[in-house]
């Protein structure tokens, strides 16, 4: 009865043999039914392995090159940056001097007579005066009185630059409330910048003025 049995589990035909347990038998050997190789001897590795194996450090080894590299980078946007002040090209501008606000205040500043632009001129030919009559007390107080009184139009001037160029920004950029009337609120250091644009002499201030002659005004 035993050997019966025995006998016939033993002559079962191969073809008989569960074909899905057979091909996971293979893939879990690495090797066929013949017991060569098969495939790359590994398994394949996940996506998000190699694409992680493929990525570049975001410090790179040579500190020293990639120091250099990013000085001769800054180097050429500051150039870039220095050719569009001289050529007004907007795309290429300072962030200081970008925007369509920033250019109406160039526009302001290069178009009025401003006692700032005289200062330093000024300023310079009254410490010429002081040392020449440096022995002459008397002499002295009144170069430095004069020169106090320069410097306190030259700040009354700059006083009524910035009211006129608000009215004209509001006018300009501002926007209707409820009650009809043009708001606006100028961005953080547009004073500053009028001011110490309108204390440049002409010729050396950038960006260039777009115009040559003086009152050529904003529209």
């Amino acid at each position: 009865m035993f050997s019966r049995h025995k006998s016939g589990a033993s002559s079962s035909p191969s073809g008989s043999t569960d074909p899905v347990a057979k091909a996971a038998e293979i893939e879990g050997s690495g090797t066929p039914s013949g017991g060569g190789p098969t495939g790359k001897g590994r398994p394949t590795p996940k996506r998000n392995v190699a694409q992680a194996a493929n990525k570049r450090p975001l410090v790179p080894n040579d500190r020293k090159a990639a120091t250099k590299a990013a000085r001769e980078k800054a180097r050429e946007q500051r150039n870039i940056e220095y050719r569009a002040m001289q050529t007004g090209d907007e795309r290429h501008l300072p962030p200081r001097d970008k925007g369509p606000e920033k250019r109406f205040v160039r526009d302001y500043v290069d178009a009025r007579w401003n006692l700032g632009e005289f200062f330093l001129p000024v300023a310079f030919g009254f410490i010429v005066l002081n040392f020449l009559f440096l022995s002459n007390a008397t002499m002295s107080i009144v170069i430095l009185m004069l020169l106090y009184g320069v410097v306190l139009l030259t700040i009354a001037d700059a006083f009524l630059l910035w009211h006129g160029l608000k009215k004209r920004m509001r006018a300009k950029f501002g926007v209707v409330g409820t009650d009809g009337k043009k708001s606006y609120v100028p961005q953080k250091g547009t004073m500053m910048y009028a001011v110490m644009r309108a204390f440049q002499i002409r010729r050396s201030r950038l960006p260039r003025p777009s115009s040559k002659k003086h009152g050529v005004w904003p529209e």
